[in-house]
């Protein structure tokens, strides 16, 4: 199959050029991978007072028990200030806290340091968000307070590399990258592609480019450059077709929604012997293709799906470490489920087909992407055509001032 080049490919950023730093909480309190936890913690809170209260919250320079902030849009929790603050907790919201880890998040804007509401905004069940996910930091690829963690197992072989991009429909939550929504507006609305970029796309393969199209190509073919994350682009349409095929499988597996992905026949993962309410970190047996949980064993895993890895960093030990790990005593974090639940195992057997069935596509990324170029749309094309530069307001959000929401201590903030 012929094949496009990442030599002379535009950037990420000129192609999705709306982009947003990722929210950044500022304390690790307000998510959890449990709800009932996340009130429970908000109980606690809201029944301390004064000193004890404000120790509890975890103060920084941006956020205080005094600090003023506003509703955040389509959010439910209060506007008066932290050390005030009572009644019952914001019903939590399914957020991505890591990569492939789904979590709960108080959506509350004085529990959040950087809340990013102009992703809040646009976030809505037509959404998807993509999320650079950075490079690995360091050797190994994990800091050494995940190295200390422990529960590596056997076998020290090459981790299996994760996409530079991570799609979702959840509000990501976690850094280091860059946020790129797909629409600029909720409900579907003004694609956040640079001007003139579908109708260029169109007018070269001879069919339409549709915006999740051009997500799905970026998701598949994207990689790291001198100058930022690259996606070449082609007009060859036999070779566009292939790599949106394999893009928007990407997509379905990220996002996971709708029909439940599956391994076929005895590959598929079970639990092969109950796993203690109370987990110590996770071990992979290597030989036997499970994972140990002291004597609860989950297989089989596929090598694949223990080694795959984002920014370096092995996505299902870091998974298993947010439910295992224990917190210091007298914080809101120590305030956890009493055990290992039932719909944690259901996600850790469906995360771990996601990344098995996400390492199966790989070879067919590298065929995508190895060798000369294919009728390459390069920059210098783009220019051309009118569609490079972009235009500066294409890379801020678009206008709101039709929307409002409360502002702080309950007043009419006009958006």
């Amino acid at each position: 199959m012929p094949s496009v080049t990442h030599d002379d490919a535009p950037l990420l950023a000129d192609l999705m050029p709306w982009s947003v730093a990722p929210p950044r909480l500022g304390r690790g309190w307000p998510a959890a991978p449990d709800p009932a936890a996340l009130k429970a913690r908000w109980d606690a809170l809201v029944k301390a007072s004064g000193p004890d209260r404000e120790a509890l919250f975890q103060p920084t320079r941006s956020r205080t028990g005094r600090t003023a902030v506003g509703r955040l849009p389509g959010g439910t929790g209060g506007t008066e200030r932290l050390e005030r603050a009572s009644g019952p907790c914001p019903d939590p919201v399914r957020v991505l806290r890591a990569p492939f880890d789904e979590q709960w998040l108080i959506p509350d804007q004085r529990l959040i340091d950087a809340a990013r509401p102009e992703l809040w905004r646009v976030a809505d069940e037509r959404q998807v968000f993509v999320v650079e996910t950075g490079p690995a930091p360091g050797r190994g690829g994990r800091t050494r307070g995940e190295r200390a963690r422990g529960g590596v197992g056997t076998g020290d072989a090459g981790g299996t590399p994760g996409p530079p991009l991570l799609a979702t429909s959840l509000l990501p939550v976690f850094r280091p990258g860059r946020v790129r929504p797909l629409y600029r507006r909720p409900g579907g609305a003004e694609p956040n592609l640079t001007p003139g970029l579908s109708e260029h796309l169109t007018a070269r393969l001879g069919r339409k480019a549709a915006a999740v199209d051009v997500l799905a190509w970026a998701v598949a073919m994207v990689r790291p450059g001198p100058g930022g994350l690259t996606v070449p682009l082609t007009g060859d349409a036999g070779v566009w077709d292939a790599g949106v095929e394999v893009g928007r499988r990407m997509l379905w597996l990220m996002r996971r929604d709708g029909e439940r992905p599956r391994l076929p026949g005895g590959r598929r993962p079970y639990v092969r012997a109950p796993l203690p309410s109370r987990p110590p970190s996770v071990r992979y047996d290597r030989d036997e293709e499970a994972l140990c949980f002291d004597e609860g064993r989950i297989s089989p895993v596929p090598p694949a799906a223990w080694d795959f890895e984002v920014a370096g960093v092995r996505v299902l030990e870091r998974w298993c470490a947010a439910r295992t790990e224990v917190a210091g005593p007298g914080t809101l974090e120590a305030i956890r489920p009493a055990g290992w639940s039932q719909t944690w195992t259901s996600e850790l057997l469906e995360l771990i087909t996601v990344l098995a069935l996400l390492a199966e596509l790989r070879p067919r990324q590298v065929a995508l992407t190895d060798g000369t170029a294919a009728d390459p749309v390069t920059p210098a094309e783009l220019r051309r055509a009118g569609v490079l530069p972009v235009p500066r307001s294409a890379r801020g959000p678009a206008s709101v001032l039709d929307a409002h929401a409360e502002g702080p201590e309950g007043q009419l903030a006009l958006i």
